[in-house]
């Protein structure tokens, strides 16, 4: 039994803010709603009646995003940029006590894993099994990659780049 035009209508919102938060902009989280829309409708036999229809639309639009990321990697492969050429650029903008600080911002820079986990998890409330199923991975990789988004956007959050060395490992002391 194919989900309802009603039950799909009532998933556009959560549908919508998820993308917009996993995309950072507004015209490609609506192509983003729209194209998991098509592709559920023309998918329906697979949707399992009496199953979480919620999940199995951000199954679709996660299994989306990330196959239009691949692709965009694969598209600018030639054009590679060096991160060291443009590490000033990622830098937070230095700010003024009161300025308001910019969680989007923040959010872009997050790892796409990290920051789907953290969106599925506390954006659109999902359990750890819900996003394990969405994202394709064990709930132990859930909870890390929660983890580590949840500390990473903390150090963005509050302006200062993490300790580390090379590779994004922990800066170790030299003790004498």
């Amino acid at each position: 039994m194919a989900p309802s035009p009603a039950g799909l209508e009532a998933q556009i919102p959560s549908l919508r803010r998820y993308a917009r938060a996993l995309t950072g902009d507004a015209w490609a989280a609506d192509d983003l709603v729209q194209d998991t829309l098509e592709r559920a409708c023309d998918r329906w036999a697979l949707w399992t009646a009496g199953t979480d229809l919620r999940a199995w639309l951000f199954t679709l639009m996660h299994n989306l995003f990330v196959d239009g990321a691949r692709r965009a990697v694969r598209q600018q492969a030639a054009h590679r940029v060096d991160i060291e050429e443009v590490a000033h650029e990622l830098a937070a903008p230095a700010h003024e006590p009161g300025q308001a600080l910019d969680l989007q911002r923040c959010l872009l820079r997050l790892p796409p894993e990290q920051r789907e986990a953290l969106l599925l998890v506390t954006l659109q409330d999902l359990r750890y099994e819900d996003v394990a199923r969405i994202t394709g991975v064990p709930v132990g990789t859930v909870m890390s990659r929660l983890s580590r988004a949840r500390a990473r956007l903390r150090e963005l959050m509050e302006g200062g780049a993490p300790a580390t060395g090379t590779a994004g490992q922990p800066a170790l002391r030299r003790l004498k």
